[in-house]
């Protein structure tokens, strides 16, 4: 067993500064306390920065990173990508970003084509995982990919080269695959390993047939992350299956490990869930296990880092 020691690329985390009072989603958490899928909120309740994260990830030899957009409010369009380019990112934090732009807006051609010409912005996200129990929820209504509007929004991906960031619930993937499939010039990067949320016997038997489905659609790729957000008393042994399955499913060629941080953080350190990853993948070859820690991610989210410039740790932006 050789585990990965090369140059590390996180491709899923959040920043936020909660003084701006631009994430309803927190606000909302603040005010009433009510648990989401991932439990507990009130350890989010803070301003996470890019030093949080840099101490953070300081032992996993992060080169670089892609923030994913963290709820930002519909009301204040852009304010989330022009707020990172504020920041002092020459580390290689937030090197990429991938952006929200609600689909069903009447101007979002005009919004996507904004954020496109950020250099950093390299996709969209705009959640779909609905719950029937409303503080598990992240979408306003079941069916959203389904929607003509929806899809209308999404259509301008492709000429704009922006990846779609796909979040959603296993009981959503019959028709994710149907999204997919009308979209074959858009690649889509399925977040969370499909979020595996009910952990009885049929709901994990529904994640695992949804997530081959999904694995056979070759616009899809797959961020194995924050797994411990729906198994709260996780060790080792309960998720090397579900990191099995998605291998099994979508190849280390299209998988990529993530830290979602700090969302993650309120079931397990960085360093904890790293060490799961570099111990799940050490029975891989060296090329399968750089593919999940650097190659996937690099080429997914265009970050164009060299294999000389990743292995020195240099942000070359």
């Amino acid at each position: 067993m050789t585990r990965y020691t090369g140059p590390v690329i996180d491709p899923h985390h959040h920043l936020w500064d909660i003084s701006l009072k631009r994430h309803p989603w927190l606000e909302r958490a603040r005010a009433d306390q009510n648990e989401m899928v991932f439990g507990s909120m009130s350890a989010l309740l803070r301003s996470y920065g890019v030093a949080d994260y840099a101490a953070d990830a300081a032992r996993q030899n992060i080169v670089a990173s892609v923030h994913v957009e963290a709820g930002w409010s519909d009301a204040h369009p852009h304010e989330e990508s022009a707020w990172l380019d504020t920041l002092d990112l020459t580390g290689g934090i937030a090197r990429r970003a991938i952006a929200r732009v609600p689909l069903v807006d009447p101007r979002a051609e005009e919004k996507l084509v904004t954020e496109a010409a950020n250099p950093r912005i390299v996709g969209i996200r705009d959640i779909v995982s609905w719950h029937p129990e409303p503080a598990k929820s992240f979408a306003p209504r079941a069916g959203r990919m389904a929607d003509a509007r929806w899809r209308a929004g999404l259509s301008h991906l492709a000429g704009l080269d922006l990846v779609f960031d796909l979040m959603l619930y296993p009981w959503q993937m019959d028709e994710a695959r149907d999204l997919v499939r009308a979209f074959p010039e858009t690649l889509f990067v399925l977040n969370h390993a499909g979020s595996p949320a009910d952990r009885t016997q049929e709901g994990m038997a529904l994640w695992r047939r949804g997530l081959e489905a999904l694995g056979a659609e070759p616009n899809v790729r797959l961020k194995i992350s924050d797994l411990v957000a729906y198994d709260h008393a996780w060790s080792f042994d309960s998720l090397a299956p579900v990191i099995s399955h998605c291998l099994d499913c979508f190849g280390p060629e299209r998988c990529m490990f993530a830290s979602d941080f700090p969302v993650a953080g309120l079931h397990a350190s960085f360093d904890a869930l790293y060490e799961v990853f570099r111990r799940a993948a050490a029975l891989l070859s060296h090329d399968e296990q750089r593919s999940l820690f650097f190659t996937t991610a690099n080429d997914t989210y265009r970050l164009g880092l060299s294999d000389h410039a990743a292995a020195a740790g240099k942000d070359h932006v």
